[in-house]
């Protein structure tokens, strides 16, 4: 487990007023660590799904490819194929 970071941010003017308007008593959040905390796993879930719905395309196409598009391989061919030295390596 990683160890916990403490942050330090200003914020002035309309990124104030805002926070301020989201903690507290008449706010969603309790205090400003626990709306930051939830803004941070907001943008981790939506960072997620972004690189989940770019991988589902990527197969989405490779799967609507018509079957004679593809190769035929046993798993002796792939461990052949992986052996292969790359272009470019030593």
């Amino acid at each position: 487990m990683t160890k916990p970071m403490n942050l330090n941010v200003r914020l002035t003017g309309a990124l104030s007023d805002y926070v301020a308007g989201n903690v507290g008593a008449e706010g969603a959040y309790d205090n400003v660590s626990e709306y930051v905390r939830d803004l941070i796993r907001r943008d981790k879930a939506r960072a997620e799904a972004e690189a989940f719905g770019r991988l589902k395309a990527e197969l989405d196409l490779a799967f609507s490819q018509p079957d004679d598009g593809y190769n035929v391989l046993d798993a002796d061919a792939v461990i052949a194929r992986n052996r292969r030295p790359v272009d470019g390596a030593r």
